[in-house]
Parts: structure tokens; sequence; C-alpha cells
């Protein structure tokens, strides 16, 4: 065991920055746990294997450190999912001021879409987490925004609870529905063998349909148009 030892010793001891054996230093392989690294490894974890995959020992693991040592960083594992939900959702509003206060909407919730839609994760997790700062801006902004454009304080929680729904609603749909197109050429040719019970649908040809951002926009118009207020 003792040459097993010293041949060890002397082909470390011949890579360049290596640490003497003498020094009592371990090589790091990883850098230094951080709240950061920790928020930052989960989202990737999350988007890897979605929320079921998210374990403390998983995380730990690729992290490279042991399990209880993310626990002086963080509470528990819900922690970690409102961290990693609130990462995801950091809003840059584009710069210079604009005067258009439906341009401004549209832009903070096509951008909030296109958010939960690179972390599908993220749609399901929302409703049910605490509101973390990066949310609660984006809100403040949308509240901002309506109430600047004359929606008033009687309508406002209506006004955001409905775009909220409406975005919420979107990504989830989009998220799962994610059909190719030859399942969606099946299934169109079932519901035009089945057109005497559902005439409506399939004449529009819905399964059809995969313009999922065309549909977000237009959708959002509708809405938007409810909320002007009346001149």
């Amino acid at each position: 065991m003792a040459a097993k030892r010293s041949g060890a010793e002397s082909k470390g001891s011949g890579r360049r920055g290596a640490p003497s054996p003498q020094s009592g230093q371990e090589p790091r392989s990883e850098p230094p746990l951080s709240l950061e690294r920790i928020v930052a490894t989960a989202v990737e974890l999350l988007d890897a294997e979605g929320v079921d995959g998210l374990k403390m020992r998983r995380l730990a693991d690729r992290l490279g450190a042991g399990a209880m040592s993310l626990y002086w960083h963080v509470d528990n594992k819900e922690k970690v999912f409102d961290l990693a939900l609130d990462s995801v959702l950091e809003y840059r509003a584009p710069p210079g001021a604009s005067e258009d206060w439906r341009e401004d909407i549209v832009h903070m919730l096509e951008d909030w879409r296109a958010s939960m839609l690179r972390h599908p994760w993220s749609a399901s997790l929302l409703p049910r987490r605490a509101l973390g700062p990066n949310i609660l801006i984006r809100l403040e902004l949308l509240s901002k925004t309506l109430s600047g454009a004359g929606v008033t304080d009687a309508d406002l929680n209506v006004a955001i609870w409905s775009l909220w729904n409406y975005v919420i609603g979107a990504t989830i749909t989009r998220a799962n529905f994610d059909l190719s197109d030859d399942d969606r050429a099946a299934a169109q040719q079932r519901l035009t063998g089945l057109s005497e019970h559902y005439p409506t649908i399939e004449r529009s040809r819905l399964l059809l349909d995969n313009d999922w951002d065309g549909a977000f926009r237009k959708g959002l118009d509708f809405l938007l148009d409810g909320l002007a207020p009346r001149q």
C-alpha cells in the first residue's frame, strides 16, 4: 500500500498547479456552494426532469455537494421551488418609455408567456407558490400600466386576474398540447368522421390549427378591447 501511495503522489506532483500533498488541501472540483448556484442548478434540474425530478439529494449530486450542506442556504425543497420559479420570471422591460399602454401590456404578457414556455414546469407551479419579488414586480407594473390607461380601481383586480388566468391557461395548454403534424392530421380525420356530432369544430378544423403565438396575441387583443376605458 505504501508503494501505491508513493506512485500516486509522484504522478500527481508532476501536474502543473497541483497542490502539494503536504499542504493538507484537497483539489476543488466544484465552485463554492452558494444560493445563486443552488437556484441555477435547480432550474437546470427542473428543465430536464420536471417538478417530480427535483429531490434535494439529486440537486446536491448535481452540485457536487452533500445534501445537508444545502440547508445552510435554503430551508427546504419548497423554498427551492419558490426561488427557482421567481428566478425564471425576471422581467427586463424594453428601454425607453412607451406612450402606448396596450403595447406595453402585450410586451409584458408575451414575455411572461415566453419565459414560462422556456421552463414549462413554471406554469404549473405558479398558482400554488409564494409570490417572489420578480413576480410581484410584474404584477405591480401590469397594475400601474392598466391604472394609468384609465382602468378604475374598482375594475383593476378583475383586470389583473383575467390577464393572469389568460396567460397561465394559454401557457399550460401550449406546453401540454404539443402534437406532431401526423397526430394532428389523424385527430382531424377522426373528427371529420364524427362531423355529424361536432360540425362546428370540424368545419373550423380546430385540431389542425397550431398557430399558438397568433392565437395568443389575438385572444389578448380581445381581452384588452374589453379592458379599454370607454370614451
